[in-house]
C-alpha cells in the first residue's frame, strides 16, 4: 500500500513541484488549493504516476476548515504518513501602513494553519507510529528584510513550532523539520519582479540582481527541485533522527 502525503498549496509553484516529486515516488496525494482548476492538476499528477489523489480547496483562514482538510484526507486514503505545511501568502508595506487585515490574514495562512493541520494530525500519526512533517518555512525564518513584519513574524514562528512537535513526536516516530529557502521563481515571485521594476523604474533584470538575490552568495533563484529533493529525504522511513532542524535552501543567504 502506497503512502499518503498531503501538501496544502500544492497545485502551483513550490507545491506542485512537491507535488509532483512525491507523486513519482509512489505516494498518494491530497492536493490543496485554491486554483478553480485544482481538480484537473491533481488527476492529471496522478494519472501520470498512476497514484491515488483527491483535491481540497479548504479554506486555510478557518480552523474547522484545516482539521476537516485533514480528516478529509484520512477518510479518503484511510492514513496520512506525510503533512507538507506549504501554503503562504505575502504582503509586503512599511509598519506605519500595514493593514491589519493583510497582517492578521498572513499569520492564519502562515503560521496558524500549520499548528491547527499538524494538531489534527496527531492522533492518526501516532497510531501509525509514524509520522513526517515538514513545514516549509523561509530564509526569512531565520533572516529578517525591511517590510515583511508579518511574513518574517510568521516564518520565525513555525520554526519555533517546529522544534517544539519535533520533542513532542520523537516517543512516536513522528519527526518534523523545516526547509527555509531563498527566492525561488514562482509565478508570484515573476508576478514581484514586474511589480518591483514598475515601482522603483528598474529593469527586471537589476530588480534580480540589486533587490532580491542581494543576500544571497549564490546569484541564482534557488530551484524548486531542490526543494521537492528535500522534501523526499524528510519523509523517508530512515530519517528518524532528522528532526527539529531547520533546512536553509538559501544561497548562502544565512552564512552571513
Amino acid at each position: 500500500m502506497n503512502k499518503t502525503v498531503l501538501i496544502t498549496g500544492s497545485t502551483s509553484g513550490i507545491g506542485l513541484a512537491i507535488a509532483k516529486k512525491f507523486a513519482k515516488k509512489g505516494y498518494d496525494i491530497m492536493f490543496h488549493g485554491l486554483e478553480t482548476n485544482g481538480a484537473e492538476i491533481a488527476k492529471k499528477v496522478g494519472a501520470k504516476h498512476n497514484v491515488k489523489v483527491a483535491f481540497s480547496n479548504a479554506n486555510l483562514l478557518k480552523s474547522e476548515a484545516v482539521e476537516g482538510l485533514i480528516a478529509d484526507t484520512i477518510t479518503k486514503f484511510g492514513e496520512l504518513h506525510v503533512l507538507v505545511n506549504n501554503a503562504g501568502i505575502q504582503h509586503v508595506s512599511p509598519i506605519e501602513d500595514f493593514p491589519n487585515a493583510k497582517y492578521e490574514n498572513i499569520v492564519a495562512i502562515n503560521m496558524n494553519a500549520v499548528f491547527y493541520a499538524s494538531k489534527a494530525a496527531w492522533n492518526q500519526m501516532k497510531q501509525q507510529k509514524f509520522g513526517r512533517i515538514i513545514n516549509i518555512s523561509s530564509v526569512h525564518g531565520l533572516r529578517a528584510s525591511e517590510f515583511k513584519s508579518a511574513y518574517v513574524a510568521a516564518k520565525h514562528g513555525v520554526i519555533g513550532m517546529t522544534k517544539v512537535l519535533a520533542l513532542e513526536g520523537a516517543p512516536y516516530n513522528i519527526t518534523c523539520n523545516a526547509i527555509c529557502p531563498g527566492y525561488v521563481k514562482t509565478p508570484l515571485v515573476e508576478g514581484q519582479i514586474k511589480d518591483q521594476a514598475k515601482a522603483h523604474n528598474m529593469t527586471e533584470e537589476d530588480v534580480v540582481e540589486k533587490v532580491m538575490l542581494k543576500k544571497q552568495a549564490v546569484k541564482q533563484f534557488v530551484p524548486v527541485k531542490v526543494i521537492a529533493d528535500m522534501a523526499i529525504l524528510l519523509a523517508k522511513e530512515s530519517s528518524t533522527t532528522i528532526t527539529g532542524t531547520s533546512f536553509a535552501l538559501d544561497g548562502g543567504w544565512s552564512a552571513q
